[in-house]
């Protein structure tokens, strides 16, 4: 479950009160349950996938896609799966965690381990929002930013796509404070 940490140090754990903190940047914060089968769980558990287990795991999770392209005219979907050993880890992070923003939403879904979502509020105060399994993530075009793991160095999450062209970091200038 997601918990969101201010600048001021305080945490919050109340999903309904995070997602009014981050209300004001039109963030959307969901709770999605990944399901239960066995096959399913495995993948989850796996710290690296092939090509083909990405698959099996996204087709297992389609049901939120097809909401998402009948709602709000998603495209494509594919499967991005971090771990401590993967090769040029720390370069490929490093591309994330500063401030940036991007000319398309950035959606996600967090079904395995964690990640760290750091915003920048309109009053200029910062807060940083630690999603895990079953987190989903909607940050709106524009909306500054950055992303870095948590000391689990592990994440599964799916991202979902109108368009690929707009995700490009467009850094700003801004210090993070957290």
């Amino acid at each position: 479950m997601a918990s969101l940490k201010r600048q001021n140090g305080t945490v919050e754990t109340d999903i309904r009160l995070i997602q009014e903190g981050l209300a004001p940047l039109g963030v959307d914060l969901q709770y999605w349950p990944t399901g239960g089968s066995e096959r399913l769980q495995a993948l989850l558990a796996q710290a690296s996938l092939d090509d083909n287990e990405k698959e099996e795991l996204l087709q297992a999770l389609d049901h939120y896609f097809e909401q998402l392209k009948r709602n709000a005219g998603y495209q494509t979907r594919d499967l991005i799966v971090i771990h401590a050993d993967l090769p040029n880890l720390d370069a490929m992070l490093a591309k994330f965690d500063k401030c940036h923003t991007h000319a398309d939403d950035e959606v996600r879904y967090v079904v395995d381990g964690e990640g760290v979502f750091g915003f920048v509020l309109p009053d200029g105060q910062q807060v940083e929002l630690t999603m895990a399994a079953g987190d989903y993530i909607n940050v709106p075009h524009s909306t500054e930013h950055w992303f870095r793991l948590t000391p689990m160095r592990r994440v599964k999450a799916v991202r979902y796509f109108t368009s690929t062209a707009g995700w490009v970091p467009e850094y700003t200038a801004t210090p993070i404070c957290l």
